[in-house]
Parts: C-alpha cells; structure tokens; sequence
C-alpha cells in the first residue's frame, strides 16, 4: 500500500522515529495535482505529514510548518516563501530539529538556501530563519551558464566525537559539466555552521546529488543519493536511479566514482529506514512503465549490503538491484 493524497502530487521525504511513543513521523513534499503538469510542483512544493507505527498505515497530520508557507496575502517574505523543498529531521539538545531548503520569491526561486524550525513533539513546530548559502570558494553559484544553484537537501547526522555533519545536493565551483558534489558543513550545536570544501570530487557523472543521506546498516556507513539520466552527462536514457557507497564515517570522504545502483529510475530518492531493529528501504515513485511521473511513498522493502560490499541492494520487492 503506497502512501498517496487524493488531490496531490507527492514525492521526496524524510522520516524522524519518536523512541517514546514508537511512531514514524513521515514529512514528505506534496502540490495540488491541478497545476496538471507534474513539472510545476517544484515550485508549489509544501511539507506535509505523517504518522504510523509500522511504516505502511499512515495518518495524515496537518503540515507541520503553516508560518512557511505564502498562503497569506501578502505572503511573509524570506528565503522560503516561494516553495519549501527537501530536508530531515534529528533529535538534538531539548528539541527535534528540521532543516529544510528554501526557494524565495526575491530571486524567482534560482538560489537554493537551507534554514530549521525546532519541535518539543515533532508536531507544532517553531519557524527558524536562514543558516546556510554556498560559499562560492568551494560551490558553484547561479550564473548565465548554470541559472539553478544548487544547496539543497540538507541531511544532518553527529558524529561520534559529537560533532554535526551536513551533507548537501551542491555543485563544484568549476562549473565543469559532471560537477556534482556532495556539499558539506560542520555545526557543533545546530545553531551555528561553518561551510566546509566538499567531501568529493567532481567525477563528470553526474551533474548533482539529490537528497544525500548517511546511515548504517548493519553496523557500516553507507551514502546514498539520486540522480537521473538527464542529469548524467553522456549516460544513456534510463541509466540514473537510485545509488549508494560505502563510507567510513560522517564526515568522511566519499568516492562517488565507487557508487552502484540500488534501483533504476522507476522509484526516486531512496531512503534507509530502521523498524524494530532492521533496515529498510523507502522510496518514491518517480516515473511509470510510460514514463509519465506518478508519486506517491512505497512501503518499506528490506535492504541489506551487496555481497561484494559495494553498496546495497533490496532483498525482495518489485525493483530489483541493478549494478
């Protein structure tokens, strides 16, 4: 049973798991199906929510942060209020943590900014302001050749020193095609965070790396990330997907060269979900058999490694792993 709104487009996600009350929160970007083509819910994107004790039965919650979205007339200004995209949620010192990336109506939505709002309950949320932008020592920044600049799908994840490592969907400041990165920034308290040189190289493979997340399974670091064949330079048509490599911890360097495929681009940013102990694998469902986008969370399929350690793959389920 795939998690859907009647009325709405719904794609990327991420999860946060309330130890105390064992429920899965599910927050998830959805836009009214009535823009008709899939293409515009970029730019409507809002963040919706969801609760399940199991990962397959979902109820729906209102969203969880109202004061971010331009509903009011005049809209509030900030680096958010013209789509509210991609993020994650962690438990930090005395309240839940959401980072999110922000499209502002100030620039026509080309400059991709991460910014947080706190939760006591991951339920009423607290609007935060601006964190982070590029630093164009390191990123590439909007420009004739490149409108779109990429900083965007904040994923947050402490060390065991203690310290907080963001990874973000950036491209290299060469500009060079194939220049996507894994973005990188340090925070010792969530609050205050310092841009750091990206954790990869540019490979020429892929022009991005969509909604990075690093987690262990069974008891080893590994990335993930997506990117389609569109934005694959040279690639033939249906060879991006869903894709994942070893690391060695957060913060670590990443050979993005080294990543293999866990699914073809039927299904779209993938996620590891842990229930009851095990890994599971979620995602979204990027494009039909003919080829026109269809939406929507699947349930969770379980993943464990590749036996030549090269990534992960699903154990079972309709998308089968692919090298």
């Amino acid at each position: 049973m795939t998690f859907t709104i009647d009325g709405q487009f719904v794609w990327d996600f991420w999860t946060a798991y309330d130890e105390a009350r064992g429920v899965h929160h599910l927050f998830h970007l959805h836009a009214p199906t009535s823009l008709g083509d899939p293409e515009l819910r970029h730019r409507n994107a809002r963040i919706g929510h969801a609760v399940s004790a199991d990962l397959r039965t979902w109820s729906r919650l209102p969203d969880p942060l109202p004061d971010l979205l331009p509903h009011r007339s005049p809209p509030p200004a900030g680096f958010d209020d013209l789509a509210s995209w991609t993020g994650c949620v962690v438990r930090g010192q005395g309240s839940w943590w959401m980072f999110i990336t922000g499209l502002a109506r100030s620039d026509d939505g080309r400059v991709q900014r991460i910014g947080a709002a706190t939760s006591a309950d991951l339920t009423s949320w607290t609007r935060g302001e601006l964190l982070l932008e590029a630093d164009p020592a390191y990123y590439q920044l909007s420009s004739e050749s490149w409108v779109e600049e990429a900083w965007r799908d904040p994923w947050v994840v402490r060390d065991e020193y203690g310290q907080w490592h963001m990874y973000v969907t950036a491209r290299d400041a060469s500009g060079a095609p194939g220049c996507g990165v894994v973005g990188h920034a340090v925070s010792d308290d969530l609050v205050d965070w310092e841009v750091q040189p990206a954790l990869s190289s540019p490979t020429g493979l892929f022009e991005w790396l969509e909604v990075i997340s690093v987690v262990r399974v069974e008891g080893r670091w590994v990335l993930l990330f997506s990117c389609l064949s569109t934005e694959m330079p040279m690639a033939s048509a249906g060879a991006g997907g869903i894709w994942s490599v070893p690391v060695e911890a957060p913060g670590s360097p990443v050979d993005v060269s080294a990543a293999v495929r866990i699914t073809d681009e039927s299904l779209y940013v993938g996620k590891v979900v842990e229930h009851l102990g095990s890994a599971y694998f979620m995602a979204f469902r990027n494009r039909g058999l003919d080829a026109a986008f269809v939406g929507g969370i699947t349930d969770p399929v379980p993943v464990t490694w590749r036996p030549d350690g090269r990534g992960l793959m699903l154990t079972s389920g309709s998308a089968e792993p692919v090298v």
